[in-house]
């Protein structure tokens, strides 16, 4: 009972200042992990935050003196751990803020679909001439270790690009190409291979592109060196038997997201919308 008369004390002396502190740091709290979003560091982020919160909660309900003291120690200190492990997330969220920005980032369904074309194309082509490739989709888990197994790239996505990369002759066919934000930022990457697949038809290739799907939520398309098939692996999955056509439309329905559209982004719908209503006669 003293708990819930403290409290209660509390909100009895509780206004616009005090509101406007907890507003703040639940806002920091949101925007940091807002940034994180789309790596690996966001999942461990939150689990730390989580931890936290129960530690501290227990050892001052139970009142425990030792281990309160190492908690309220511990705790500051990961403030400078989490930038040190995660610099590469970090930095990554960051340059996501400088392009798009929060108040003027507006939604786009289409956003990536391009992309996701010239892929299917490029898929379709290595195909046809029995070339072995491998490209992988980055999504909300980040592949950052897997990226920095291979050969780093910045280049926008090309069919051209794709099919001279698994071209047997270049020195980067053998591997996989990953694909991040509508860029190619590593080719030739070592990729986990799947370890309970029971067919044993399966090559290297296409166990590894159900591998990578297995740790993380990547999407992977293969081209079978053997038959020209083109397959899709997804969630530990593999679908095969693909064309340009198919391969697009499972690209879209799996990778294409749309993001949740900012409040200036609906408020210029509405303008615009208003306008077209005055103009019709």
């Amino acid at each position: 009972m003293p708990k819930i008369q403290d409290l209660l004390l509390y909100l009895e002396g509780f206004n616009l200042i005090d509101l406007l502190d907890l507003g703040l740091v639940i806002g920091v709290i949101y925007g940091f992990l807002y940034l994180l979003r789309g790596t690996q560091a966001v999942q461990l982020v939150r689990g730390l935050l989580i931890v936290s919160i129960l530690i501290y909660l227990l050892a001052s309900e139970l009142e425990l003196t030792a281990f309160s003291w190492l908690v309220e120690r511990v705790l500051p200190a990961l403030v400078f751990v989490i930038p040190v492990l995660f610099q590469q997330e970090i930095r990554r969220a960051l340059e996501r803020l400088g392009r798009a920005g929060f108040l003027f980032s507006q939604s786009d369904e289409t956003q990536g679909v391009m992309g996701l074309r010239r892929v299917s194309q490029a898929a379709q082509r290595l195909s046809d001439a029995k070339m072995g490739a491998l490209i992988v989709f980055e999504r909300e888990s980040g592949l950052q270790d897997i990226i920095e197994s291979g050969v780093p790239l910045d280049s926008r996505i090309s069919a051209d690009l794709l099919v001279t990369i698994f071209f047997d002759k270049t020195p980067l066919h053998d591997g996989a190409v990953i694909i991040r934000d509508d860029r190619i930022v590593a080719a030739a990457a070592v990729l986990p291979l799947a370890t309970d697949v029971n067919d044993r038809r399966l090559g290297t290739r296409h166990r590894a592109a159900i591998g990578v799907t297995q740790v993380a939520d990547a999407i992977s398309v293969v081209v079978s060196e053997e038959t020209g098939n083109i397959s899709l692996a997804f969630n530990g999955r593999l679908i095969r038997n693909l064309d340009e056509e198919r391969l697009l439309k499972l690209l879209r329905s799996f990778y294409v997201r749309t993001e949740p559209e900012t409040f200036l982004a609906r408020f210029q719908g509405r303008l615009k919308a208003a306008r077209r209503g005055e103009e019709r006669p």
